[in-house]
């Protein structure tokens, strides 16, 4: 899949190391390796050094070896040669002649590949399947993984030498918690890129409270898990206020919460929810439930007051509760009450 290049954010002294660190990378026409946890922006970082080098008016090309059986990853990367010449299949290697290749998840590669994966980079030749021979490719390929491959090396499931071969220049991608000056850059961006595609008027951003919110997580899913986060409170503000005028106070930090949560020890107990009945009077919270269980309830009964004195009329029953329209819609979206 070719890639185009992203935006990169950051202000903290990590970012900025990093930055200069693939900016001098990027000259270097050599095989690197980007190692970083999960969520870390390796495919940013690669893309950038591609971007960044000699080569970047070249095809640039992301794979990701996880993704593929071992028969599928062969053909995949060098490609398949029919005798009658109508099944042939370019490999990501030849797709990629001239510019970059980059390999993610590289530790998941087969030694049986690795094999060919180090022919290629030591010779600059790939091997198709059912081709009797081999074809030269100019590539540059960067490899990612999350994992330590030389303790893979020790453990006989990765090949020294194409660790070696890899391992030129190697850039260790600094996790969040490492990045706190960060958090706060990167929320703004992914907020106001997601109120963009929404559609909405505008974007006050957060309050301070939400963002101390933000600043106190560990985010052991690093930059991916805290855009995630930002898109998924901006979209359900979103839902309450089609304007987003104003700043976001509360971070939507677990999708999972609810009065109905599952649990492992819990699968069998069910709780039916039918949308324009009336809360049960006799099956209040109970004293033991949770602080959110408890306002849903609450909420929910409000709700279902106003659709009943406004004889189920939404804009008299957001008038009644003193929302706006596109407020009240959305905690009917909450609660499972929109058609």
């Amino acid at each position: 899949m070719a890639i185009t290049q992203q935006q990169l954010v950051g202000e903290s002294a990590a970012f900025h190391v990093l930055m200069d660190q693939v900016s001098d990378s990027a000259a270097l026409n050599r095989s690197m390796l980007v190692v970083g946890e999960r969520g870390t922006g390796k495919d940013l970082i690669a893309s950038r050094l591609h971007f960044l080098s000699p080569r970047w008016e070249q095809v640039y090309v992301a794979v990701n070896c996880a993704a593929y059986t071992d028969q599928l990853l062969d053909e995949a990367l060098f490609g398949r040669t029919s005798l009658d010449g109508r099944g042939d299949i370019d490999g990501h290697f030849a797709r990629a002649d001239g510019g970059t290749l980059m390999l993610d998840n590289i530790d998941t590669v087969s030694l049986r590949l690795q094999e060919k994966l180090l022919q290629s980079l030591e010779h600059g030749i790939i091997d198709p399947l059912g081709s009797p021979d081999t074809e030269d490719v100019d590539v540059r390929v960067i490899a990612a993984t999350t994992r330590d491959l030389t303790a893979r090396v020790e453990q006989g499931t990765f090949r020294s030498d194409l660790l070696d071969r890899l391992a030129f220049d190697v850039l260790t991608l600094p996790p969040l918690r490492q990045r706190k000056d960060d958090i706060i850059p990167l929320a703004h961006h992914f907020g106001r890129k997601v109120a963009v595609d929404l559609g909405a008027e505008s974007f006050a951003g957060f309050t301070p409270e939400a963002l101390e919110t933000l600043m106190q997580q560990p985010w052991p899913g690093n930059i991916r898990a805290l855009k995630t986060t930002v898109e998924r409170t901006v979209a359900q503000n979103f839902l309450r206020d089609e304007t987003l005028s104003a700043p976001i106070a509360a971070i939507s930090l677990d999708p999972f919460g609810g009065p109905w949560r599952l649990t492992e020890g819990d699968r069998a107990k069910t709780t039916p929810t039918r949308a324009g009945i009336d809360i049960e009077e006799d099956n209040p919270p109970s004293p033991t439930a949770d602080f959110s269980e408890r306002v849903f309830k609450f909420e929910r009964g409000l709700i279902d007051e106003a659709l009943t004195v406004s004889k189920n009329h939404q804009g008299k029953a957001s008038d009644h509760l003193g929302l706006t329209y596109h407020q009240f819609r959305g905690l009917l979206r909450k609660h499972g009450l929109k058609k």
